[in-house]
């Protein structure tokens, strides 16, 4: 582990950290979008709270600020070959540095979002043929069932066989083993939503601002 290294890692921990929602809820709404509807400081919660036209772009920024993490191994010289396996265990590393960012920001205090966003951003660049029939069991449980929640619980638990059965059963098994990891963190941070939707709580999304 180089100096250089270290630097990239902690790089990725501040683009991770980059609070989009609640920048851009004080910024332009004079709100703290962690006082409003779920109090979560995601893109769900900001297109609740402040609308598609403050939500969309949280979306984008989280997703992109994920995957650009990930490829900051590429500004490294001369330290790793591409695809091989310690190119990709440190992209995994630049991952987690991204991910503990978004849901510990330093920027505001370290309370931020629960991370499904820039976990889709990473991956987008880790995984970039599975993610696309993950998007599309997103997109059809969301369609049915109106509940991000559950979409994105559903598709956290198919994540992880998708990759092992049908992409990357003899890649490197750190993906392998990313991709379960990431599995059990959704389902850990939605464990309020998952106990409501078994009572029949949870709220269905809706494209329009709730205050």
């Amino acid at each position: 582990m180089t100096y250089q290294n270290i630097i990239i890692i902690i790089i990725a921990y501040l683009l991770g950290a980059i609070p989009s929602s609640v920048w851009i809820g004080k910024i332009f709404f004079n709100k703290d979008i962690r006082k409003y509807g779920s109090k979560n400081a995601g893109a769900t919660n900001a297109i609740r709270v402040l609308g598609p036209k403050a939500g969309i772009p949280v979306l984008i920024i989280d997703i992109f600020k994920g995957w650009l993490a990930v490829n900051l191994v590429f500004f490294i010289k001369n330290n790793f070959v591409p695809n091989t396996d310690a190119f990709i265990d440190f992209q995994i590393i630049l991952a987690i540095s991204a991910l503990i960012g978004h849901i510990f920001p330093v920027y505001v205090g370290f309370k931020g979002g629960k991370g499904v966003a820039t976990l889709l951003g990473i991956a987008i660049a880790l995984y970039p043929y599975a993610i696309i029939v993950i998007i599309g069991i997103f997109i059809i449980i969301f369609i049915i069932t109106k509940y991000i929640s559950l979409s994105s619980v559903i598709s956290a638990i198919a994540f992880p066989f998708i990759v092992i059965f049908i992409f990357n059963s003899k890649s490197n098994h750190w993906l392998i083993i990313f991709s379960i990891a990431t599995a059990v963190f959704v389902l850990i941070t939605h464990r309020k939503n998952i106990r409501r939707l078994v009572k029949g709580e949870e709220t269905k999304f809706k494209f329009k601002k709730e205050i």
